[in-house]
């Protein structure tokens, strides 16, 4: 943006130097046809004369130099506007690209995901989000295993031994059962000996 506006008001400030200088660098023509006019006149009582031809030839070249002063001034007011009316195309360009960057940008910093758009920061944290929570139910559910498997292995220990005290009640149970019917045995025996 900066080089074409540089490079224009450069150029304009060449062009209006070179004239400058064209002119202050000496006597323009006009000036020094009037100076060789005065010069070459004769003086006739405090008066100068001066030829008639050379004072109508100065007067025509007096004309076409301010006409062409003029013609210049046309030609450089011609070159400003058009050298302003590129400057504000270039300006409407740099703007209209500008957009377009900040569109890009935007574009490039986005990321989609399950079809919304999050910008790059956005979506780390909401990945970083799921995977904290993954991570937190993860230990959730190994902590609820652990205590799970601890229960399951106490209850195991308790049936265990709860079935050996019900083996060893069985085994009195019996016992005491073989031992009453043998009890009874006698007792029948002795009933049915009487």
């Amino acid at each position: 943006m900066n080089k074409p506006l540089i490079f224009s008001i450069l150029l304009l400030t060449f062009n209006f130097s070179v004239i400058a200088q064209d002119y202050n660098s000496g006597e323009s023509p006009v000036e020094e046809e009037l100076t060789n006019l005065i010069e070459k006149s004769n003086d006739y009582q405090g008066f100068k004369v001066v030829d008639y031809n050379e004072l109508i030839t100065l007067k025509k070249n007096t004309s076409e130099f301010i006409s062409k002063l003029n013609n210049e001034i046309t030609t450089q007011k011609n070159t400003i506007d058009q050298h302003q009316q590129e400057i504000s195309e270039l300006k409407s360009e740099l703007e209209t690209t500008r957009q377009n960057l900040e569109k890009v940008t935007a574009e490039k910093d986005a990321i989609s995901f399950l079809g919304i758009p999050f910008s790059k920061s956005g979506y780390m944290s909401l990945m970083w989000g799921i995977i904290i929570v993954l991570i937190i139910a993860l230990l959730f559910f190994i902590f609820r295993f652990k205590k799970g498997h601890a229960q399951t292995s106490e209850a195991r220990q308790n049936l265990s031994a709860t079935e050996k005290e019900f083996e060893v009640y069985r085994a009195k149970a019996l016992e005491k059962e073989q031992r009453l019917g043998r009890l009874l045995q006698d007792e029948r025996n002795k009933a049915s000996d009487k």
